[in-house]
Parts: C-alpha cells; sequence; structure tokens
C-alpha cells in the first residue's frame, strides 16, 4: 500500500477525528504502519473498534474510487495533515481534518482568508450586501471562504469573482459531488479562481450531521468570520460559535429590527460576541492586528533604525522590492516576483495594512514612506 492510499484508509476510517490520527501516528510512525497494525493493536493504542475495523479493513474499492479522482486532473489534489501544504490555520483549530481534498489551487489556503456565512433564504437586499462586501475585500487581496450553499453563501463567492478576486469553497460531500446540484457552475468558477475543499471522500452524499462539522473548516481557515444575515436557529450561527471557540474574530452587519433574519446578527452583537460592521473597510481596518505575528524576544529594544523590509519572510521582502518607489501595476510585480496572482495579492494587502505598500489608482502601488 503507497502512503496515498495508507492516508486515504485514515481518512475513510469513521469518526476518525486527528486527535486520534496523531496519536496512531507518533506510536506507528507513518500512515502504512498504522494500517498494517491490525485492529488489535490499534485498539489497544486507543483506536475505537469502528475506527480499528475500517483501517486495519480498509475500503478498497473506496480507496480507488478516490485514486481515480486523484488522477482524473491535475487540479485533484490531496493534503494530508502532515503534508507542508496543510492550511497552518485549520492545523490549529482542536478537531482539524485528516486530509483535505482539494479541488483547485491549494496555495489559495495558506493566504488570508475571511470566511462570509448567512441565511440560505436571504433578503434581496442581504444578498446584495454580501456580494458587495466581498467584491471589495476579494479585490483587495482578501479570500473569501464560504459554503457553497444557497443565499449568502453563493452570493459571497460570486462575490469575491466578480471583484477580480480568490475565493474559497468548503463543501460536505465527496470532492467528486456538487451540493445543491445547481451550484454545479459556480462549483467550477470557484475552483478555477481559489479552490474547492472536502473532508470527505469521493462518493460521499449531503447528509445533515455534515454541515455542521464542515463549519468548523470555514471558521478555521479564516482569520475571521463575517455573518451577513441570519435568524437565531441559522446555521451560520455554528459558524459564528466555532469562530470564537477557535479564537478568531466574528463580525456581523446589523439590518432592520423587523427582518427575523437580522436577529442572529443582532444577537451576537448584543452577547458582545462580534462587532459590528458597517462597512467593509472597517474589516480591513481590523486586520492588522488579525494577521499580526508575535514579537519575537527582545521587541522593544531600542536599537538602530529598521531597514525597509526588516522582520519580513522571503517572499513578502521579494513582493516589496518588486514595488519600489514608482507606481507599478499588479502584472509588472508578478513579472518581477514570479510568485502566483493570489500569493502576491495577499502580501500586497499585508503590506498596505502594515503601512510598508500604498495603492494608487488604476490598481498600481508604491512603497510608502514609513520605511
Amino acid at each position: 500500500m503507497t502512503e496515498t492510499e495508507a492516508w486515504l484508509a485514515l481518512a475513510r476510517a469513521p469518526a476518525m477525528g486527528a486527535g486520534v490520527a496523531e496519536a496512531l501516528l507518533a506510536r506507528y510512525g507513518s500512515p502504512g504502519a498504522v494500517v498494517g497494525a491490525g485492529a488489535k493493536a490499534l485498539r489497544a493504542a486507543g483506536a475505537t473498534p469502528a475506527v480499528a475495523r475500517a483501517i486495519a479493513e480498509p475500503d478498497e474499492a473506496g480507496i480507488a474510487r478516490d485514486l481515480a479522482w486523484l488522477e482524473a486532473d491535475s487540479a485533484h489534489h490531496l493534503i494530508p495533515l502532515r503534508d507542508p501544504r496543510y492550511p497552518p490555520l485549520l492545523r490549529e483549530i482542536p478537531d482539524p481534518p485528516v486530509c483535505l481534498f482539494v479541488t483547485g489551487d491549494p496555495d489559495v489556503l495558506t493566504v488570508p482568508q475571511l470566511a462570509v456565512v448567512g441565511s440560505r433564504n436571504a433578503t434581496p437586499g442581504g444578498l446584495d450586501t454580501a456580494a458587495a462586501f466581498c467584491a471589495h475585500l476579494a479585490g483587495r487581496g482578501l479570500t473569501i471562504t464560504s459554503g457553497l450553499a444557497l443565499g449568502v453563501d453563493a452570493a459571497a463567492h460570486q462575490g469575491a469573482l466578480d471583484g477580480g478576486g480568490f475565493t474559497v469553497a468548503v463543501v460536505a460531500t465527496g470532492p467528486d459531488r456538487v451540493y445543491p446540484s445547481r451550484h454545479r457552475d459556480l462549483a467550477h468558477a470557484v475552483a478555477g479562481s481559489g479552490a474547492v475543499v472536502s473532508e470527505y471522500a469521493c462518493g460521499t452524499p449531503a447528509r445533515a450531521g455534515h454541515f455542521p462539522r464542515r463549519n468548523r473548516i470555514i471558521s478555521g481557515l479564516s482569520v475571521g468570520t463575517l455573518v451577513v444575515e441570519a435568524s437565531p436557529r441559522s446555521g451560520s450561527l455554528i459558524t459564528a460559535r466555532y469562530a470564537l471557540e477557535q479564537g478568531r474574530e466574528v463580525f456581523a452587519i446589523p439590518g432592520s429590527i423587523h427582518n427575523p433574519l437580522a436577529r442572529g446578527c443582532h444577537r451576537l452583537i448584543r452577547d458582545g460576541a462580534a462587532k459590528l460592521i458597517e462597512q467593509a473597510d472597517e474589516i480591513l481596518e481590523e486586520l492588522p492586528a488579525l494577521l499580526r505575528q508575535p514579537e519575537p524576544v527582545g521587541a522593544g529594544v531600542p536599537d538602530a533604525p529598521e531597514a525597509p523590509s526588516a522582520g519580513l519572510d522571503p517572499e513578502h521582502e521579494k513582493v516589496l522590492e518588486a514595488v519600489g518607489y514608482d507606481p507599478v501595476p499588479l502584472d509588472t510585480v508578478l513579472q518581477r516576483t514570479g510568485l502566483t496572482p493570489d500569493v502576491v495579492s495577499s502580501i500586497l494587502l499585508i503590506l498596505e495594512l502594515s503601512g510598508r505598500v500604498t495603492a494608487m489608482p488604476g490598481g498600481r502601488y508604491v512603497r510608502a514612506g514609513r520605511d
């Protein structure tokens, strides 16, 4: 059994949480060794009988189906928990998926994302607000993440696409299915400008219990979650709760006191669980704190004047050097750095928020004077 096949066996084990997976991997060293350990040894190592049996007797037909999906298109990817491409923010949550099935560009999963969620039965005004916010934020380099559902989710994805930005859809089915089916074209568009992500193996249908678990991934990938419209019993409030439990920021857009779909947002704001948001730029104003890295030991000690690129990682430094002190368009930055558009857009946003780069009219960028 190859390593990929072993990871697929772990991914297909029912209720295989990351905690159990990590414990088994720590004990046996590799996914292949875990699969070959045998049910009795796996139970002794802490796996439940169902998990131990599923790992020791893997679904070979299902694994073959997963492999066929992976080989069918170069845009199909499997990202196991120990893969360097696994999103760092998602790895931090209490129960990250053992594997991610990704259609599209896996690199987009590591750039700053904002989760945007809300009612499936949103009002026309709510849909317009979601689309407008997401078009603006995506145009500024922030990747929009949602769940491909009807209503606010679809408006969020389409807004990001219309804004020329990137978007991620986290789905509650296998990667070979689209739910709802009417969003097939939207799913293809998202995969072409971002990624469609699932923790479920091929052939998995939409089930009621999958959607709440899917929501922890939406919030887990993101630096914050924006709730646009939500009734008090809306599933989008589950995403907001996950975000709070994961230590992420929650934002909510208020609505009319006569709109039942505004009551969930109002409750979040009233309870102090969410920050009231009226304009998209208010979220951008919060981002420096959300994206701030821990200060190194010795920070705050007076020293020599900081160099323009001090404290930046190599890719950020490369983009900063590519911008220069004369305004340049995004295409020039891409050409000078050789980085992908999603990575450059994300880095430019971070550099702008940190005061190192200024966005100019006409989509041009210039080094700021603070350095």
